[in-house]
């Protein structure tokens, strides 16, 4: 039987972590916040009352066994004058399926038995959440778009009314053999899945260790000077009494042109290494070259990670 993994997450992050995981014989199931209001995904969520499904559908697509272009029609946005315009196709048929079948959750699991999902996709809360942030200038800010465009670094996050976490999603973490928190934007992405108290004793109950995927570059507003240490560290804080036990961590060079476009574009710097210091809060340090460039965008390498998540399972 093959080793349960719950990852939380969402966005990008959590969808390129999965497509690399689903190459090794592991039992996957992806948990995503579903707090996103932006673009095509606000619209929706204001018309329809949903939660979030934009990050949805970046997770199904990156799970799914179809044939590419299948998914690249599911990511493909109508450029028009119409209402249209700027909808993701899949944004639309998901909201479409959770208007037939009743639920985000059962909208999910039709479209997940036409894509041939190689896991499961939950959503945190089928509760259309809106997430608050405090930042550093005692501001705060309604929303997660209006957060991350919020000229200023966050404080902390939290909801503005507590979600109701599904029971599958407790159910899941409960019987885990390993709990992971994917790369991404940390306080809009990674946290709001912790910020829930079930979340929090559903972790402290599982048997399974909590593994961290560090970012390659730091994100403006978010985690600026972070070294990986300041990730685990406020990701700890927000834990219940089980705290991050494993870190897999970039120790890759990244070249002095892609520093500098990063720093230049979007203000962005790699993330430090710092080796002793997550030796001392961590029980296990994974580090390796994760670097890998596409389109001349910075990326983590998806097969080392899930060799080395599939390695530590097993061994």
């Amino acid at each position: 039987m093959n080793k349960k993994v719950v990852i939380l997450g969402g966005g990008t992050g959590l969808s390129t972590l999965l497509r690399g995981l689903k190459q090794f014989p592991i039992d996957i199931t992806a948990v995503v916040a579903v707090s996103d209001d932006g673009r095509s995904t606000g619209k929706l969520r204001q018309e329809f009352n949903v939660p979030a499904v934009g990050d949805i559908r970046q997770v199904i697509v990156a799970l799914s066994e179809t044939e590419p272009l299948v998914q690249k029609l599911l990511n493909y946005r109508f450029k028009t004058s119409s209402d249209l315009n700027g909808h993701a196709l899949g944004n639309l048929l998901l909201t479409g399926l959770i208007e037939v079948a009743g639920d985000m959750s059962s909208g999910i699991e039709s479209l997940g038995k036409i894509l041939n999902l190689k896991g499961k996709v939950l959503p945190l809360t089928e509760d259309n959440v809106v997430l608050m942030a405090k930042m550093d200038d005692d501001a705060i800010i309604e929303g997660e778009h209006n957060i991350t465009e919020y000229n200023g670094k966050i404080k902390e996050v939290f909801y503005k009314e507590e979600p109701h976490v599904l029971n599958e999603v407790v159910k899941e973490i409960e019987t885990a053999d390993l709990i992971i928190l994917s790369m991404g934007s940390l306080f809009t992405s990674i946290l709001p899945n912790l910020i829930c108290k079930e979340i929090k004793k559903a972790i402290d109950n599982s048997k399974a260790e909590i593994m961290y995927i560090c970012n390659i570059m730091t994100q403006p507003g978010e985690t600026d000077k972070f070294k990986a240490s300041d990730h685990v560290n406020t990701i700890n804080n927000y834990l219940g009494n089980k705290k991050v036990s494993i870190i897999l961590a970039n120790n890759g060079p990244i070249t002095k042109k892609m520093k500098e476009k990063y720093a230049n574009l979007e203000q962005k710097d790699p993330v430090v290494f710092d080796k002793q210091n997550l030796k001392n809060i961590c029980n296990k340090v994974i580090a390796d070259n994760f670097v890998a460039v596409t389109d001349e965008t910075l990326r983590h390498d998806i097969i080392k990670l899930g060799f080395h998540i599939y390695s530590y399972l097993m061994f």
